[in-house]
């Protein structure tokens, strides 16, 4: 291996910069390479792919989509870009509705052929559950793409049962409207009510005194309810999820206390009610054994119940159902599943089955509450780069001189073994010297004694030799597959149009891993390797942990591989995965408030799709609104104050006034410049090193 530096670098009159000891790949580079370095086959298929212009593409029905039905991604972008002539364009998700009704349609055929399969005698009947995505247009598709086959909700509060029951209205009459969660009085009326209405109703209990509630109510009502249980299962799963379930878990009644409901319900002549166990594991099961041990003790429960007179009917096996966040296919990881649908399917058929014909009980009907699998994948959040910080300062990318003025006598001899150090190419023992210097540096400005031009060129050099020796240490341990910037350290810290706590909740709250890739320039290699920064003004508002790398044999990765920003030219990146949980969990921190969102559909036009619905983001008087301000005597207020500071008629009053009205209607988000500062960059390079 050459040398990475030469030993001319350290004459005075030269300057030293870590671009000059980063050699770039040499083989071609494809989308192929693009979707590797990315995973997108792994956490993608069968939904999105890299096309032949090297953009991030969306397959909306899945496998069976026809490649003319292939949607590009920055084609939608431009459309959105086009038609927002004075609004900012960014953030935005895109919404895929069609994959939603894929989801639904593999969910129900995989359990249909796991029933052909197991000979098994009930039927399958899905719910969604609102708590995971409740927009309202959301759930009018799973509402109309399921009624033929008796698809239904699940409402975990007040206010979204309330919803739920609307919405169900135009369900199919035998679809399970599911109330989960704490009851009262007031939540308990409401669902009866629904159940008046001809909706197929379904009070679970999580508590033993909500069962009292639902006695009373029905009797004053005269409203015959149908009851459910959710059962605390000894089984349950050791990830982030998995503290739900359990013996010890949040929700749910202790077999005693499912005996306890049994005997109460017989002595009050209301047994035939209780017609439905419930259970759940918890999200995100990873293996296929811990659903078919969880499915297994919750089907003899089942039984037992049926033995002891309850008229049970159907099992309902809560969520659970993972997504492959990663691509990995790992059956020991939160952010994996080591399954598919159709074997998911069929374990639950196969366990409950072999437990209904060791007890002799009748099949029921089986229910899941599949939210996360169903529609994570729908939606995309597109977000643009404002600019890039690169490490040690963008000095890294111009160079820096070791001849530095002012520096203390003292400190000379440390210069001297820097200077040394990386003539003999040891980058460890030059990290250590300049560590040093830095610090004595740093000693010195505190009391006063070095100017900070001379403490700014310290740690410029610092900076610089810390990335000279990270990028040496690249080059012994790096698989040649893989660029060598994209697979050390990060290089640059780009700062995105977003906020991660608006956005991306789950990413800093619990670690949550969702794939990150550019949308554009795949069919070129990137050359970066960065970690993100978000518009907040809070340390947590950053991404510094992506999906690993294959060829790097690692699941996780501490920086993402990007391409340079280019000049006057914007940079476009996409999170995948996000559309179960993140934008109801999303918070209004620094007032960000919700981004545009468009739904896009197929079409016979030209490009291939249209946009069905554009639902703008919350302007400023909206996230004003929200904390209990009023705009309008805002502005009131501030007109006063105009008026008192200038004269009417004047230029300066027309533009004060105009900027503060037309503020109070602008989108939260940033309105991208001119990357000028990568076009300095551009002509730096050019001119140190033609």
């Amino acid at each position: 291996m050459p040398p990475l530096a030469d030993p001319m670098l350290f004459d005075p009159s030269f300057e030293l910069t870590s671009s000059l000891c980063v050699k770039p790949s040499f083989q071609p580079w494809s989308v192929q390479n693009s979707s590797q370095l990315y995973r997108v086959d792994g956490w993608g298929a069968p939904f999105f792919k890299i096309n032949a212009r090297g953009h991030m593409a969306v397959r909306p029905h899945g496998a069976k989509t026809d490649p003319n039905d292939e949607i590009d991604l920055m084609d939608a972008i431009h459309k959105v870009v086009a038609s927002q002539v004075d609004t900012t364009s960014m953030p935005l998700i895109i919404r895929f509705p069609d994959i939603v009704k894929n989801r639904m349609d593999t969910l129900q055929v995989a359990f249909d052929t796991g029933i052909m399969r197991q000979r098994y005698r009930g039927r399958f009947q899905g719910v969604f559950p609102v708590k995971c995505n409740p927009d309202r247009y959301l759930i009018q598709e799973i509402v109309s793409h399921g009624a033929q086959t008796n698809f239904g909700l699940e409402a975990g509060s007040k206010p979204e049962l309330l919803m739920v029951i609307d919405a169900m209205c135009s369900a199919s009459t035998d679809a399970f409207l599911i109330c989960n969660g704490y009851k009262d009085v007031e939540y308990v009326k409401m669902a009866l009510v629904a159940r008046r209405i001809g909706l197929n109703t379904v009070i679970v209990l999580e508590q033993v005194e909500e069962l009292d509630i639902v006695i009373q109510l029905s009797k004053q009502l005269k409203i015959r309810p149908v009851i459910g249980v959710r059962a605390k299962l000894s089984t349950k799963h050791a990830g982030h999820w998995g503290e739900t379930s359990g013996e010890k878990g949040k929700f749910g009644l202790s077999v005693s206390e499912i005996v306890q409901v049994v005997k109460r319900l017989r002595r009050v002549d209301m047994l035939d009610c209780l017609q439905l166990l419930h259970f759940h594991i918890g999200s995100q099961i990873p293996s296929l054994a811990i659903v078919r041990e969880g499915v297994s003790e919750a089907a003899h429960i089942f039984c037992e119940l049926a033995l002891m007179g309850a008229n049970m009917n159907v099992i309902d096996i809560g969520g659970g159902l993972g997504v492959d966040y990663d691509g990995t296919h790992s059956s020991s990881s939160d952010m994996s599943i080591g399954y598919n649908m159709e074997e998911y399917a069929e374990t639950v058929v196969e366990a409950i089955k072999d437990a209904t014909i060791q007890k002799n009980v009748k099949q029921p009907t089986l229910c899941c509450e599949s939210g996360r699998a169903l529609v994570s994948h729908h939606s995309v959040l597109v977000f643009d780069v404002l600019s890039a910080h690169k490490n040690g300062g963008n000095h890294c990318d111009r160079g820096v001189s070791l001849n530095i003025d002012g520096l203390p006598e003292a400190l000379m001899h440390l210069r001297g073994d820097l200077e040394r150090s990386v003539d003999e190419g040891d980058y460890e023992s030059a990290l250590m010297c300049a560590q040093k210097l830095k610090h004595e540096c740093t000693r010195l400005f505190k009391q006063g004694l070095l100017t900070l031009e001379v403490r700014a060129d310290i740690d410029e050099l610092f900076e610089v030799i810390s990335v000279l020796a990270e990028n040496k240490k690249a080059e012994e341990v790096m698989d040649q597959g893989v660029s060598r910037k994209a697979s050390s350290g990060y290089s640059a810290t780009y700062h995105i149009n977003l906020s991660i706590f608006k956005s991306i909740p789950d990413s800093w709250a619990i670690g949550q891993l969702f794939p990150f890739v550019p949308l554009h320039r795949l069919e070129c290699e990137p050359t970066e390797r960065v970690i993100l920064s978000d518009l907040t003004c809070d340390s947590d508002g950053k991404v510094t942990t992506f999906i690993g790398n294959d060829k790097l044999g690692s699941e996780t990765a501490k920086h993402l591989p990007v391409h340079e920003l280019e000049c006057g030219k914007p940079y476009y990146m996409g999170m995948f995965l996000g559309g179960a949980y993140q934008e109801v969990l999303g918070s209004m921190h620094n007032l960000f408030g919700n981004p545009h969102v468009i739904h896009v559909v197929p079409s016979k036009s030209a490009v291939g799709f249209r946009i069905s619905k554009f639902l703008p983001g919350q302007n400023l008087a909206s996230v004003l609104m929200a904390m209990h301000h009023e705009p309008q005597l805002m502005f009131d207020n501030l007109k006063e104050r105009v008026d008192d500071y200038l004269m009417d008629g004047t230029f300066e009053k027309k533009v004060t006034e105009e900027t503060l009205l037309t503020s109070f209607s602008s989108y939260t988000y940033l309105d991208p410049p001119v990357n000028t500062q990568s076009c300095a960059f551009n002509l730096l390079n050019k001119r140190l090193f033609p």
